[in-house]
């Protein structure tokens, strides 16, 4: 703070003046409106997501690196889960967390060191009646299965189609079950404003349906291009978006913020931060595309 020498008589003046100055000071001066979203990126697809007086944890993948083997089938097979530490304790990402959405049941979205972690009365939203039983199995007591239009302390919550992976993928009877299903989910912000976490899922006409229904503000999505290593696949391997995506997405909703993430953690992944950066810098796109690193909280 820089100061400066005021003459006399000029100060007397201020002083005199500065109670009825500070009396029309309006009461609010300096408060900050909330954000409608605060988005804390956590590591993969895990995030934390504050709206009014609701926090969600989404897609919580809690373990140290290494814990578990690679993804069988998949690009880059032999390495071992996840890369990468979480950016804070998990009793911090914990910490004012009201309830917990799963998009899906893969292990990179809801592993054993989560369900370890988090208390068995957390309410917990996922997408089915088979989800909700294997949860449920798992010793939770709150699971309930998410309906278009609910509401959760102020927040509204809607889901969106997705299709983890190829239409001959799914023709597969064995891949087609791995695969299973998804859920993306629109929320809805106590002033208006939409955040849609898209989920796991390749482009297809259900992701123009979703971004024509709900115009969102914001789009966080997957887009490490996770990619099976199956030959009768090698021609269209990726069972989530990519950088062409991310592309698609800013195109496709130019008045959207769009925040990449699903990348670094997890052995599938084609797709890396440096490499999407890259991508979007070439394709001036870059200003429209927020690449999060691990632990980043970004305001909405």
């Amino acid at each position: 703070m820089k100061t400066r020498f005021i003459p006399g008589l000029l100060a007397a003046l201020l002083l005199l003046a500065a109670p009825a100055l500070a009396a029309e000071a309006p009461k609010d001066a300096g408060a900050q409106k909330a954000p409608a979203f605060q988005l804390q990126h956590v590591r993969n697809a895990t995030a934390k997501l504050k709206s009014g007086d609701a926090t969600f944890l989404i897609d919580p993948m809690l373990a140290a690196p290494g814990a578990y083997e690679g993804f069988a089938n998949t690009y880059r097979g032999g390495m071992r889960n996840p890369f990468t530490p979480l950016p804070m304790p998990v009793e911090d990402l914990l910490a004012g967390v009201d309830a917990v959405i799963l998009t899906h049941t893969h292990l990179d979205h809801w592993d054993p060191a989560a369900q370890k972690a988090l208390p068995k009365d957390m309410p917990l939203f996922v997408q089915n009646e088979e989800d909700a039983k294997l949860v449920r199995g798992q010793g939770f007591r709150d699971v309930r299965i998410l309906k278009d239009g609910e509401l959760f302390k102020g927040v509204r919550l809607a889901r969106t189609a997705t299709r983890h992976g190829s239409e001959a993928m799914y023709a597969d009877p064995v891949l087609g079950k791995m695969l299973g299903e998804v859920m993306g989910i629109v929320f809805t912000a106590p002033d208006g404003k939409k955040a849609w976490v898209v989920g796991d899922t390749v482009w297809f006409p259900g992701v123009d349906e979703a971004l024509a229904a709900h115009r969102p503000d914001v789009i966080i999505m997957n887009a490490g291009g996770a990619a099976m290593a199956i030959p009768a696949f090698q021609d269209a391997p990726e069972i989530i978006m990519n950088k062409e995506d991310v592309l698609r997405m800013v195109t496709a909703a130019p008045d959207a913020q769009v925040v990449a993430v699903h990348m670094d953690a997890i052995n599938h992944m084609t797709v890396d931060r440096k490499d999407l950066a890259r991508f979007t810098r070439e394709h001036g796109i870059r200003d429209k595309v927020l690449i999060p690193f691990d632990g980043e909280v970004m305001d909405f």
